[in-house]
């Protein structure tokens, strides 16, 4: 069965290459959305292996997100976050809300579609 990812990303050059990466690599259907309120009604309707957000989008952030997943929906949905900001209580926080990793921007391509294959096969 095809895995499915869900992209939050409000950056268009950056989501853009994190499509490109991941289709390229083969690692399943990606399915982009540009703010977190998108990302939530997907998140209701659809079901996917893993969610790769940033933090800091339009309307609602990525750790609402995370948290929408983990304590809403009750889903231990794979879940990726992305950062520019590095601080290490925002690292801690997004743990403590269950995320599965958390990378700080900017970051390679290749990192991120390893990591992302890592959870997609486990």
């Amino acid at each position: 069965m095809k895995k499915r990812i869900l992209i939050c990303e409000d950056d268009a050059v950056l989501s853009s290459m994190i499509l490109f990466k991941l289709g390229k690599d083969n690692l399943g259907e990606v399915v982009k959305v540009n703010d977190g309120k998108e990302a939530m009604k997907l998140l209701q309707e659809e079901e996917f292996d893993l969610i790769i957000s940033d933090i800091h989008m339009p309307f609602i952030s990525g750790m609402r997100l995370l948290e929408f997943v983990r304590e809403d929906q009750k889903k231990t949905t794979n879940f990726i976050i992305l950062s520019s900001e590095g601080l290490e209580s925002t690292v801690l926080d997004a743990f403590d809300l269950g995320v599965t990793d958390f990378l700080t921007k900017p970051f390679s391509p290749g990192e991120l579609s390893m990591r992302a294959k890592r959870l997609l096969v486990a």
